[in-house]
């Protein structure tokens, strides 16, 4: 004890953290529980033993700084994001359960429209404010016929098809009500076109006639014969494409996706898990 009680006497004067934190400045899971009950989750039952704030608070004070992304890959009730974002932090939070509707979003609301009155709402003066987008996960984009081709997946439309694909390539998602082949757009003279119809060269030469030699169209289509060149298209196989974009040889994979234009909120939409600072 002698010696314990020496290293905590060394480590308050601020060279490290403790490691010892007791449950009257860390909190413990009644406390939390309290304020599920009390103050946040009216009428929904709370976790057994859910995480109290102000462990979640000593954690990102240690760890993070102000605008620093916080990620908790399980939700949970939402502690870390609620936490984080008190504390000026941007967070991403994912949750596959169905808590994440019944315990996550009524508990960031609370949080933005400053009816969180629990946790460390006092300790740093939180006044509410802010905002989350909330995304669901698509089904997979792919998957295998029984003969073991991988094919697009039969929960996809055309129009989830084209958006995914327009994502997935770098372009916006824009259909045109008037150009068919216009699905999206990089720029102002550069355009995409998804279809599952397989092309010949007449509808090649077509498009490219109709696309003009001012601008350009990426085509994605299953499978195309061509006689010519079309100089305006550039023309790709799927789910080949797609394929060319995934990791293998691991437990899991993941699309290649850092450089992909972000998706614009549609109007009075509010959308999950990302902080949005200031919003």
């Amino acid at each position: 004890m002698p010696i314990i009680k020496r290293y905590l006497s060394e480590v308050q004067v601020g060279v490290v953290p403790r490691t010892w934190w007791p449950a009257d400045e860390a909190g413990h899971n009644q406390e939390a529980k309290r304020d599920h009950l009390n103050k946040l989750l009216t009428g929904i039952e709370p976790f057994p033993t859910p995480k109290p704030e102000r462990l979640l608070h000593r954690i990102l004070s240690i760890a993070t700084n102000p605008n620093d992304l916080v990620l908790d890959s399980f939700g949970g009730a939402g502690t870390t994001g609620a936490v984080a974002h008190k504390m000026g932090r941007r967070w991403i939070m994912v949750e596959l359960g169905e808590h994440c509707h019944t315990h996550i979003i009524p508990r960031l609301k609370k949080v933005i429209d400053g009816e969180d009155k629990g946790g460390i709402t006092e300790a740093v003066s939180w006044k509410g404010g802010g905002g989350f987008r909330y995304y669901r996960i698509a089904p997979s984009l792919l998957e295998k016929d029984k003969w073991g081709n991988w094919v697009i997946h039969r929960d996809y439309n055309a129009a989830m098809l084209a958006e995914a694909l327009c994502k997935l390539e770098g372009f916006s998602y824009a259909p045109s009500d008037a150009v068919y082949w216009q699905h999206g757009h990089s720029t102002e003279r550069d355009f995409i076109y998804v279809t599952t119809t397989t092309l010949n060269h007449e509808q090649l030469q077509q498009l490219s006639d109709e696309v003009g030699s001012e601008r350009s169209l990426l085509v994605l289509c299953p499978a195309f014969r061509g006689k010519g060149e079309y100089p305006n298209l550039t023309v790709k196989k799927i789910p080949k494409q797609v394929l060319s974009r995934c990791e293998w040889g691991h437990d899991d994979y993941s699309l290649r996706v850092e450089n992909l234009p972000q998706k614009p909120p549609e109007p009075g939409q509010q959308a999950l898990f990302d902080d949005e600072e200031g919003k």
